[in-house]
């Protein structure tokens, strides 16, 4: 990973800690994505919809900790604890937080302010517009200009799309 400088970055440091969170934030929109397009093509109802999001959110969180935990133990021989277990929360807190827009659509679908669909495609948008946001200030940190942006966040976007295309052509 590297600063505003191009200069590495340790993993220990600020940056190296809000660039992992950042990473854990997109893995998780990604993802978040191909579950509300799969929810989407399925025939299920406003409770198995966010009962389904919240779970893979809450999957995902696991699974990091899990991993986090055995990788840490592993390299360092302890488990970790105090200050390294914080980062491990602080870090992966965002594999959550990525449930917390669809859910709240999925609700607003619950309560007819708008149709399941509307809510899980809208929320399959945000993601989209999420990972097109991050590409361009992305592109702009590292110095670009405005096109670089823009073109760096319409790939990251097409990524989004793409996932959400596969899901949809697996049918799931």
């Amino acid at each position: 990973m590297a600063d505003d400088r191009g200069a590495d970055v340790p993993a220990g440091t600020e940056a190296g800690v809000l660039a992992d969170r950042l990473k854990e934030r997109i893995y998780a929109t990604i993802t978040m994505i191909a579950v509300v397009v799969g929810l989407s093509l399925g025939d299920v109802g406003s409770l198995g919809a966010v009962a389904t999001v919240l779970t893979t959110a809450l999957g995902l969180w696991l699974a990091a900790l899990v991993a986090d935990q055995q990788a840490h133990r592993t390299v360092h021989r302890h488990l970790a604890t105090g200050r390294e277990l914080r980062r491990m929360l602080y870090v992966s807190s965002p594999l959550l937080s990525c449930a917390v827009g669809p859910a709240v659509l999925i609700a607003l679908a619950a309560l007819d302010v708008l149709s399941l669909d509307a809510a899980l495609m809208t929320a399959a948008g945000v993601g989209v517009f999420s990972l097109f946001l991050w590409g361009c200030v992305g592109g702009l940190r590292m110095g670009g200009g405005a096109v670089a942006a823009t073109v760096a966040g319409l790939v990251d976007a097409a990524i989004g799309v793409a996932v959400a295309l596969v899901k949809a052509a697996a049918g799931h």
